[in-house]
């Protein structure tokens, strides 16, 4: 496995947490997790662009996933 999948493996498995956000942040916020998360992504902390990198390819196969379901038989 090469570097590049390790970090973006690792950002997708960092993004899942098993307590709620209401949990974890104590108030409400205004953001949602991909907001959060795509500023976090442009970001200079260090590994922020392998959040942006597990994000693109998020978005990537829900795209696929809402052309094949879009396909009629």
């Amino acid at each position: 496995m090469t570097r590049r999948a390790l970090l973006v493996t690792l950002a997708v498995a960092a993004c899942g947490g098993s307590q709620s956000k209401t949990s974890r942040s104590g108030s409400s916020d205004t953001l949602t997790e991909y907001q959060r998360d795509s500023m976090l992504s442009t970001s200079r902390i260090p590994g922020a662009a392998g959040v942006g990198a597990a994000m693109r390819a998020a978005d990537a196969t829900s795209r696929g996933i809402r052309a094949a379901d879009s396909v009629s038989p």
